[in-house]
């Protein structure tokens, strides 16, 4: 993008800041409360934000979607679909072998998750394996002519519906497909809302504290439950609730984080965002690390400050890791995809494809 249109759109790697640490609090939330089984602070601030947490990190991931799906499909795939795939395998090889290898000493067991992992997406790991089917998914229906309202009805349709199946990556796709979907059909809605928010600042405030009410209010309404390994909220049992939080939330978000880049003060989390894949892949060993020394020492800790300690682990240590690798150069595999793990043809390949042969004569 040009420095123009990177000002313009700053407040998207806000909005991938503000996702990635919503997702972070939620493994240190829950990783302490089922470690020592008590409910703090912070699991009433992930129940404000779990109806919302997850699809406004697909919702952001499909915005610029329209950019690259017209494509051809060589360098679609290797943009969309390979890029994502490369990492998946990279990290869930390491994240395999340190917990259940180094740390279980379960060859057998490393071996047969590895295997699994093919089919079946390992642990955290899965929104990055989600991405690139969605992208696949979202390419077919483009080359299929298929309209946006279309899709956007079926999926939404399969996200509020009771799907469960015992393939993980089918359950995934019925559940937020939607949302990476609206993130790509949407864009231009979603980008004259952030211009509107530019231009009225005071009525977006005010939109978004009345927002806030109304999501507190639903999500904490009676019959909501708060417990240590898990949050639902009082409306979660009327179908359609869920999903319909979660767009109001996920615009939300869109629209604060637009106020947000105007700051600052902000720039860190800007840059948070713009940096979000290498904390997305390398926060599980610091903070589950941290967290297992943490309550061995100081078990009575309370489960809030624990889990506010852990994410702020989790966010700082993979920043200090992608800063020793850009100082020295080694290591820059993990978060910058090779030159080899593109498809020929592609940009960025070290692999060039055969000149077609003309035909003898």
């Amino acid at each position: 993008m040009t420095d123009t249109a990177e000002q313009r759109h700053a407040w998207v790697d806000v909005a991938k800041g503000l996702s990635i640490i919503l997702v972070l609090m939620m493994h240190s939330t829950y990783g302490v409360g089922e470690a020592t089984e008590r409910v703090g602070f912070m699991h009433y601030i992930l129940g404000f934000a779990t109806p919302f947490r997850m699809p406004e990190f697909f919702l952001v991931s499909g915005l610029f979607l329209s950019a690259v799906i017209a494509r051809p499909w060589r360098s679609f795939t290797d943009r969309r679909v390979v890029h994502y795939l490369y990492f998946y395998v990279l990290w869930a090889l390491i994240l395999i072998a340190f917990k259940h290898l180094i740390v279980e000493r379960d060859p057998a067991g490393t071996l047969a998750l590895m295997a699994s992992a093919i089919y079946e997406p390992y642990s955290i790991l899965w929104f990055i394996y989600a991405l690139a089917v969605y992208g696949l998914i979202a390419k077919l229906l483009f080359q299929l002519r298929v309209p946006h309202i279309a899709v956007l009805i079926v999926a939404a349709l399969a996200s509020i519906a009771p799907v469960a199946t015992p393939v993980s990556i089918v359950n995934y796709v019925a559940e937020y497909f939607v949302y990476f979907y609206a993130g790509y059909a949407l864009a231009p809605a979603i980008f004259k809302l952030a211009q509107w928010t530019q231009t009225h600042p005071a009525l977006a405030v005010a939109g978004l504290a009345a927002w806030a009410l109304a999501n507190g209010a639903l999500v904490f309404s009676p019959g909501h439950s708060v417990t240590y390994g898990l949050v639902t909220s009082g409306v979660d049992h009327i179908p359609g609730a869920h999903f319909i939080m979660a767009m109001a939330g996920a615009t939300a978000i869109c629209a604060a984080s637009v106020l947000l880049a105007r700051l600052a003060a902000m720039d860190w989390l800007r840059w948070v965002g713009a940096h979000s894949i290498v904390i997305y892949l390398s926060f599980v060993i610091p903070m589950g690390s941290f967290r297992t020394v943490l309550l061995r020492f100081v078990p009575q800790i309370d489960a809030g400050i624990a889990s506010l300690a852990c994410l702020i682990v989790a966010i700082v240590c993979p920043l200090i890791l992608y800063w020793i690798i850009s100082k020295t150069g080694f290591g820059k595999f993990l978060f910058e995809r090779p030159a080899w793990a593109h498809l020929p043809g592609a940009p960025g390949s070290r692999w060039r494809t055969r000149p077609a042969v003309a035909p003898a004569e």
